[in-house]
């Protein structure tokens, strides 16, 4: 869809014990609200790299917005990407979508006792997540 825009951001999370810090990392479509890719790893510019080789083709020349991570800029197209501060508003949608990240599946929850005791399940989870959400928005 012309002129859409994808919404970048990344989510600290964790797997067995707070040291096992795990970031997940969004892409959310500012339109249809979905998130069209994600990626867990660390802080990276490996991590960023991979999140946009996971985007569909048809989403890779989307204009994107993210906060001032280094990572975002040294991997999306300049002439498509802008980094901003968070009272520019441009996303708010995707830090939105974090709290609630945080507030249903509880092995999100900053302090839970139901977290994840491998990667495998985390992953899997955060993928189940997210394929419900998007089923959500469809209906």
């Amino acid at each position: 869809m012309a002129g859409d825009m994808l919404e970048l951001d990344e989510l600290w999370s964790f797997v067995g014990s707070k040291a096992n810090a795990r970031w997940v990392w969004i892409a959310r479509c500012r339109q249809t609200r979905q998130i069209v890719a994600f990626f867990v790893g660390d802080r990276s510019v490996e991590s960023a790299r991979s999140l946009r080789e996971r985007l569909p083709p048809e989403e890779r020349c989307r204009a994107t917005r993210s906060d001032f991570w280094l990572a975002d800029e040294g991997v999306f197209p300049k002439r498509t990407h802008r980094s901003c501060g968070k009272a520019q508003g441009e996303t708010n949608h995707g830090e939105r979508w974090n709290g609630t990240l945080r507030q249903r599946p509880g092995r999100f929850v900053r302090k839970t006792l139901s977290f994840s005791k491998c990667e495998r399940m985390h992953d899997l989870a955060l993928g189940l997540f997210i394929h419900e959400y998007n089923q959500q928005l469809i209906i």
